[in-house]
């Protein structure tokens, strides 16, 4: 067993934090991926010669790849354990990269075809989903209860972290180093990523008492799995929902301040910063903050209804600047300032989420449980950026981001869980026949 050949200083409690910078560092890796290149859409564009909706199309294949296998890596996660998983998927996603650096990477003697830029993206989340679910399930069995929340949070702010590494190099490495060199920096990240796992990510030599109670009560005859559980459905649902504004603003957010709102690269680099930077803060203040007063469905709540209010502002700000934000710095500043904050609260929630549905699943059960999350979320990343040129020649982006504030809405009431009544009936049939 793995955990009989740990060291001593890894069995000590401190090793948990290890683990969890391991699982931090590879979300961060694979989200500098993720959520760096689309802050590349303008450079993208014009490197490889694409239109809105190619764009928006060859954007959301990564999001397809991830959404694709994320089930079936939580799956090989719970079987497998994490530290196998990791390392697969850091390795494999490192040599996809390098294979795009080679073949998929424009120059200027020779612009790749759309299918090997399309097939090297569907590749890349199609191995890199694997980060997700491991990592989370690493958190599930390694920390107690009183401390998942944080944990999670924190694991949680790899993606924004990454996103904003992403939007502050990315773009830079691209207009001055060209794509092949963008493909093989995020090559290394992955590389080095899967260093630390293979160093501090192991099953923990003791599960806690708290996990011992999970497990026992995922064996029990009254707990359902995760995908026979309507509770787990609506969270994993909600979430996805949840998920569009997000990745309209990550995938068309900096063409919407290049296009709309006249924004030098400067300025939308610094947009997109401060949105990663910001919601990774959110993220471990609501992750500490939820823990210490047990109000994760509130907060969900909270986080919805605000999203619902900021896009709905944003699109009525839109429509109020007409064409006119060329000749005005103030709806310029106005537009940058109102996209900023709806990108870090619809982005704050993720850790809260996470840890309600992982807690509801179980530790057990938790890597299926997020892989089911990512599924729907990744589903969502791969329809937002395909759906928004659609919504852009319909009525322009002011139905982009009432469309935002809708999909808020809808998610609302999903996030909160409902108690299983079926499950209360069985409990109270056990308990009368015990007395």
């Amino acid at each position: 067993m793995t955990s009989l050949t740990l060291s001593a200083a890894s069995c000590l409690p401190r090793h948990r934090w290890k683990v969890l910078a391991a699982g931090v560092a590879a979300n961060a890796a694979f989200s500098v991926a993720f959520s760096g290149i689309p802050m590349t859409a303008v450079l993208m564009r014009t490197g490889y010669q694409l239109d809105n909706a190619t764009l928006g199309l060859v954007l959301g294949l990564m999001g397809l790849g991830i959404a694709v296998s994320e089930l079936p890596w939580g799956l090989l996660t719970d079987r497998w354990g994490d530290r196998p998983v990791l390392l697969t998927g850091l390795g494999s996603t490192a040599l996809a990269l390098v294979g795009m650096a080679l073949w998929a990477a424009p120059s200027a003697q020779h612009i790749p075809s759309l299918g090997w830029l399309s097939a090297g993206l569907l590749l890349v989340g199609l191995l890199g989903g694997s980060v997700n679910g491991a990592s989370g399930r690493a958190v599930m069995t390694w920390f107690d209860a009183g401390e998942r929340g944080l944990a999670m949070s924190i694991r949680q702010t790899a993606v924004p972290l990454g996103g904003g590494i992403g939007a502050l190099v990315l773009p830079y490495v691209a207009l001055h180093f060209g794509f092949a060199a963008l493909y093989g920096l995020l090559a290394v990240l992955c590389a080095l990523s899967a260093v630390m796992s293979w160093a501090w990510v192991h099953e923990p030599p003791i599960v806690p008492r708290a996990d011992a109670a999970l497990a026992s009560n995922a064996s029990s005859p009254f707990q359902r799995g995760p995908l026979r559980d309507a509770r787990v459905w609506r969270i994993v649902l909600g979430i996805g929902i949840l998920c569009a504004p997000q990745f309209a603003v990550l995938s068309f957010g900096t063409v919407f301040l290049h296009d709309f709102g006249h924004a030098g690269l400067a300025t939308i680099t610094a947009t997109m910063v401060f949105t990663q930077v910001g919601a990774m803060v959110m993220r471990v203040w609501s992750g500490r903050w939820t823990d210490r007063r047990r109000n994760r469905p509130a907060y969900l709540r909270a986080c919805s209804a605000l999203s619902v209010a900021l896009f709905a502002a944003l699109a009525v700000l839109v429509m109020a600047a007409g064409t006119h934000t060329a000749d005005s710095p103030a709806l310029r500043i106005a537009l940058v300032v109102l996209l900023g904050v709806s990108g870090v609260c619809v982005s704050a929630w993720h850790g809260v989420a996470y840890t309600e549905l992982a807690t509801l699943a179980g530790a057990a059960r938790a890597g299926t449980a997020l892989g089911m999350a990512n599924t729907s979320v990744f589903l969502v990343c791969f329809v937002t950026p395909f759906s928004i040129p659609h919504l852009l020649a319909l009525q322009g982006w002011p139905m982009v981001w009432f469309a935002a504030s809708a999909c808020a809405l809808v998610a609302m009431p999903l996030l909160v869980p409902r108690p299983a009544v079926a499950d209360q009936k069985l409990a109270k049939t056990a308990l009368s026949r015990s007395t």
